[in-house]
């Protein structure tokens, strides 16, 4: 294969930015000749495979010797990065080596970046910023792509209110967390809030799923020790770190999803949440409030804010088949605006935008 695009994603550890690289390579590569310079996604190959289009994972001498020369048709190879890192490789190869390349970042943060990321975006030949308050720091965005998430792999089950029953855990219903066990995810948060709620909704039981990393152990074991002073440690259960390829079935599982970080640049949860049949409820940051339709698939309540969490979970609690259909508005919501095809349709028309020289490094 002849790569057009090379898309980088050098951290070993999966993080948001590898679930996003891992929706969109499969889609990327039906009309891209696309070469992946990181580490392994299977759950990318296993996509791609299935549907007979593959994207070619390249080692790092492998993507060198491919960008030392420019496509058969002129064009120059676009590297797409998405940190740091990532931008400073591409500077280098393209402006100390003098590889006939172009760059691409994609930009999430819904803050004012320093001085010495400001420089490498600057350097950029386009930028796509996931949100328009994310474009707003960043002068030279090119384009505005939402990210989308795969409708295959998070999908709703046959029966939103029966399937808790499959997970041999207590109660009728489940209510989730996806993400980092950590201050900044807001797992305190939710802990406090099913404290408060489940003593009132006996048919529930609460779902920690995500990495708690060493630092962090003495934050969860506060929760933990916070959750058996209750007697709750039957009905909170923490399921440590899920594969990728199970994540999908238990979003399944939960009627509900709970998304309450203290910060956010953009956030996936919700997206995965509604795409897999679950009502949510999500704080006041990242891209929630343009996800969340208020009332509708869900509600958004203050960042930070135990009380108001606890208020909008009540009321999505109590009426079961009302969670459900929440949960199936949310799936026609994120069908409607936020698959990751229409997200690899933006990307490319970026991609074109570079091509077409209209864009000065």
């Amino acid at each position: 294969m002849n790569p057009e695009v090379i898309v980088t994603n050098l951290k070993k550890r999966f993080t948001g930015v590898s679930g996003t690289v891992n929706a969109l390579l499969p889609v990327q590569a039906r009309s891209l000749a696309v070469g992946y310079l990181g580490s392994d996604m299977p759950g990318a190959r296993l996509a791609s495979e299935q549907c007979g289009q593959r994207f070619e994972r390249l080692s790092f001498w492998q993507a060198l010797r491919w960008s030392c020369s420019r496509l058969p048709d002129g064009r120059k190879r676009i590297w797409h990065v998405r940190r740091d890192p990532e931008m400073m490789l591409a500077i280098f190869l393209r402006d100390v080596l003098r590889l006939p390349v172009s760059l691409v970042f994609t930009s999430a943060a819904k803050h004012r970046h320093s001085w010495f990321p400001r420089w490498l975006i600057s350097k950029m030949n386009g930028v796509i910023s996931t949100t328009p308050e994310a474009a707003s720091y960043v002068p030279n965005t090119t384009r505005v792509v939402p990210h989308g998430i795969s409708l295959e792999r998070f999908a709703p089950p046959a029966d939103k209110l029966k399937v808790w029953q499959r997970t041999g855990l207590a109660g009728r219903y489940g209510i989730g967390v996806f993400g980092r066990v950590r201050p900044d995810k807001g797992s305190d948060i939710y802990v406090e809030a099913m404290l408060e709620l489940l003593p009132e909704f006996p048919d529930y039981t609460a779902v920690i799923a995500g990495l708690c990393q060493p630092q962090h152990e003495s934050f969860k074991q506060a929760l933990l020790d916070k959750i058996a002073l209750q007697g709750l440690s039957d009905r909170i259960i923490f399921l440590g770190e899920i594969a990728p390829a199970e994540v999908g079935q238990w979003y399944q599982n939960v009627l509900i999803t709970v998304a309450c970080p203290r910060y956010e640049p953009f956030g996936l949860t919700p997206l995965e949440g509604m795409a897999c049949g679950c009502a949510v409820v999500a704080s006041d940051t990242g891209a929630f409030r343009t996800i969340v339709d208020e009332g509708v698939t869900g509600h958004v309540v203050p960042t930070d804010d135990v009380a108001a969490l606890v208020a909008a979970l009540r009321i999505v609690m109590q009426d079961p088949l009302r969670a459900a259909d929440m949960g199936r508005l949310g799936r026609q919501r994120v069908e409607q605006q936020f698959s990751v095809e229409r997200e690899a349709e933006g990307v490319a028309a970026v991609y074109q935008s570079v091509w077409a020289g209209g864009i000065s490094a």
